[in-house]
């Protein structure tokens, strides 16, 4: 590589809970999170990891918060946000636990902006279309990690090419 020229500095924006969903209910495996980032480091530098997830703060054994003790080891910031169960309406019995965490990823994205020239979103959240839309807009580059069941079809289509579809590396990210 010559003296001018350097690598592409990449940030690398996980959304938790769309990957521990593909991992468990549409994948049936585990990925390593170490190996994940060695693969994206092929494009450049990962200069910039931040893991989003909600966390369980009435949970009784620490396997998530070991988890999540664990991702700094891994080179992860973590931003997580304690869950909300939704109430079922009528019955007013717990219907399922969220932390939506796409305005931080969003933030962050546009707060670090000036450290890379490539996002790289693990999410297929179409609330992503509009956030990557503005980074193009501002001359930086994004890969979108997901897989095809769980991308939204407007994520799809803005990302073309970069679109990664995890189905097609789980032999270089997968724990052994």
């Amino acid at each position: 590589m010559e003296k001018n020229e350097r690598k592409t500095r990449i940030a690398v924006f996980v959304d938790g809970s769309n990957l521990f969903y593909l991992q468990k209910s549409k994948l049936n495996v585990r990925f390593d999170l170490k190996k994940l980032l060695e693969y994206i480091g092929r494009f450049g530098d990962v200069v910039y990891a931040c893991f989003y997830t909600g966390q369980d703060l009435q949970a009784e054994d620490n396997k998530q918060q070991g988890f999540i003790d664990k991702l700094p080891h891994l080179h992860f910031s973590v931003v997580t946000k304690p869950l909300k169960t939704i109430h079922d309406v009528v019955t007013g019995n717990p219907i399922k636990q969220k932390a939506n965490l796409d305005v931080e990823i969003v933030l962050d994205m546009f707060n670090t902006i000036d450290n890379y020239d490539m996002a790289v979103l693990i999410s297929g959240d179409g609330d992503f279309v509009r956030p990557l839309e503005l980074l193009r807009a501002k001359g930086k580059t994004f890969k979108v990690l997901a897989i095809h069941e769980t991308i939204a079809r407007e994520l799809l289509r803005l990302a073309g090419m970069d679109y990664i579809d995890f189905r097609d590396i789980l032999e270089h990210i997968c724990k052994e």
